[in-house]
C-alpha cells in the first residue's frame, strides 16, 4: 500500500491538519507534514471524519439480489462515507443460523467496498415463537454481537426476555423493531390529522411507544443491553430519556429521513414516502433533532431499505416499506444538525462513527483521527449543494425520497484501512 497525505483537512471540523496514512495505519497528524513518496490529496476547507459506521443496513443478499447485494450495497456505503454497516437479518433465508450470517459476512470480505457485520435474527425465521442460534451465530466466524428481528416485532414479553438474558454471556444486544402488532394491523402511515384527512389507515405513535417502554423495563430487569431501533416519535424520546435516567443499558437510533421528513408528505400519495416506522409530524422531527443533540438518541442509522422498481412503482397500499439512505445519510444529517447548529462535526462523528461502533462492539471502527490508528476516514466537502439524481446511485435500488432535493454536503474520499475505496466523489 502506497503512502497517502491528507493536507490542510479540518480534522473533526476543527484546525486544519496534516494527516499521513502509511498502510492500514494513521502515523502522523499536525502541521508540516512532510510528505516524501506519498500521494498528496489537497483538503483545504473539507472536513476529515473517522469512518461512519451503520448500525442499520438491508443488503437484502442472499435472497433478494433484485433489491441489493452486498458487493452494490457496500459500494453504496462507501460512497456515503460508510466503511462499515450492520447487515440485517431480514434475507431469504433469514440469517437466523451460523450458517447464513457466515455466508454474509464472507460475502462482506470478498466486497471489499466496507467491512459488513452480519445481524443475526432474534428468533427462528422471524416468526417470534423460537429462540434462533444467538450463541452459534456469536461463536461463528461473523462473531455476531448484535440481534433482530427488524421488519418484525418481537412482540411476545417471553421470548424478548429470554433473549435479553442470553446475549448477555457475550455482551450482546438485542435491536428492537419497536411495533406493536395488533395496534398497527393494516396501517398505511402515521396516525394523525393526515391519515385522517387521507383516509389512509394509522401507525399510532403509542405502537411504537408501548413496546419501548415494555423493553426498557425487560432490560433493567435481567441486567442486559437493548437498542431501539429508528426511534421516530416525541414520546419514544421520553422514555429513552427516562430509562437513560435510571442508568439502564438502553441505546437508540434515529433514521436521517425522519430527521428531516414529515407526514405531509404522504398528501401526494407517492410510495416514496412510504416507510415503516412512518415519517411522523414537525413536532416529532424537532423532538427527534433535540433528542439527537443532547445525547438521548446516541446515532444515526439509516436504515437503507432498498426495493426493486416494480415494489414501489404502484399504488400506495401494495407498495413496499422503506427507502434507500447509504449515499445521502450524511448530507441530511448535515442540513437537519450541522448547519442548523445543533451539533458541530465532533457531534456528527460521535453519533455516525463512534457510538454506532461502541454499541455494535466493532474493533477498529469509530476510533480517534491520531497517530496509530487504523486508517478508516472519510473526507467531507461541506461547501458542496447539489440535487440529488439517483440514477448515479450506486446502489442497486432507486427509492429515495430526495430525488431532485438540494442536499448540502459531498463524500470526497472514503478510506478502508489506508485503502482509498472513494476518490473526488467516485468509487475506486
Amino acid at each position: 500500500m502506497s503512502k497517502i497525505l491528507i493536507r490542510g483537512a479540518k480534522v473533526l471540523g476543527g484546525e486544519p491538519q496534516d494527516v499521513l496514512v502509511d498502510g492500514e495505519t494513521i502515523t502522523e497528524t499536525g502541521t508540516g507534514v512532510e510528505a516524501g513518496d506519498a500521494t498528496v490529496i489537497e483538503a483545504a476547507g473539507q472536513i476529515l471524519l473517522p469512518g461512519l459506521v451503520d448500525l442499520h443496513t438491508h443488503l437484502r443478499e442472499p435472497g433478494r439480489e433484485d433489491s441489493e447485494t452486498v458487493l452494490t450495497g457496500t459500494k453504496a456505503a462507501a460512497v456515503g462515507g460508510f466503511t462499515a454497516v450492520h447487515a440485517m437479518a431480514n434475507t431469504f433465508p433469514v440469517a437466523d443460523t451460523a450458517g447464513v450470517v457466515e455466508q454474509v459476512w464472507r460475502l462482506g470480505k470478498e466486497s471489499g467496498y466496507c467491512d459488513v457485520q452480519p445481524v443475526g435474527a432474534v428468533t427462528v425465521g422471524l416468526e417470534g415463537k423460537q429462540l434462533a442460534e444467538l450463541g452459534a451465530m456469536h461463536d461463528s466466524a461473523a462473531g455476531v454481537k448484535v440481534f433482530s428481528d427488524d421488519g418484525k416485532c418481537v412482540d411476545d414479553a417471553v421470548i424478548m426476555r429470554r433473549a435479553l438474558e442470553y446475549v448477555k454471556a457475550f455482551d450482546g444486544v438485542v435491536a428492537q423493531h419497536a411495533q406493536e402488532p395488533r395496534l398497527t394491523e393494516g396501517a398505511q402511515m402515521n396516525e394523525g390529522i393526515v391519515s385522517a384527512e387521507l383516509g389512509l389507515g394509522g401507525w399510532p405513535a403509542v405502537a411504537e411507544e408501548s413496546i419501548i417502554a415494555r423493553d426498557v423495563l425487560l432490560a433493567a430487569h435481567v441486567g442486559s443491553r437493548v437498542h431501539i431501533c429508528h426511534l421516530s416519535t416525541a414520546g419514544s424520546v421520553e422514555i429513552v430519556r427516562w430509562a437513560k435516567s435510571k442508568g439502564w443499558n438502553v441505546t437508540a437510533e434515529v433514521t436521517p429521513h425522519h430527521l428531516l421528513l414529515t407526514d405531509e408528505l404522504v398528501r401526494t400519495y407517492n410510495p416514496v414516502y412510504k416507510v415503516n416506522p412512518p415519517l411522523r409530524t414537525e413536532a416529532d422531527v424537532m423532538a427527534l433533532r433535540e433528542a439527537l443533540a443532547d445525547g438521548t438518541i446516541d446515532c444515526v442509522a439509516t436504515d437503507h431499505a432498498p426495493h426493486p422498481h416494480e415494489d414501489k412503482d404502484c399504488e400506495w397500499a401494495a407498495a413496499a416499506m422503506g427507502m434507500v439512505g447509504l449515499e445521502t445519510a450524511l448530507s441530511v444529517v448535515q442540513q437537519t444538525m450541522v448547519d442548523t447548529g445543533l451539533l458541530d462535526w465532533a457531534g456528527v462523528a460521535d453519533r455516525m462513527s463512534v457510538r454506532p461502533a461502541a454499541i455494535g462492539r466493532l474493533e477498529g471502527h469509530g476510533r480517534p483521527v491520531s497517530a496509530g490508528e487504523p486508517a478508516n476516514l472519510t473526507l467531507v466537502d461541506p461547501a458542496y449543494r447539489g440535487a440529488v439524481d439517483p440514477a448515479g446511485f450506486a446502489s442497486r435500488s432507486r427509492n429515495t425520497p430526495y430525488e431532485g432535493r438540494e442536499l448540502p454536503g459531498r463524500v470526497t474520499h472514503t478510506f478502508l484501512r489506508g485503502r482509498a475505496t472513494v476518490v473526488d466523489g467516485k468509487l475506486a
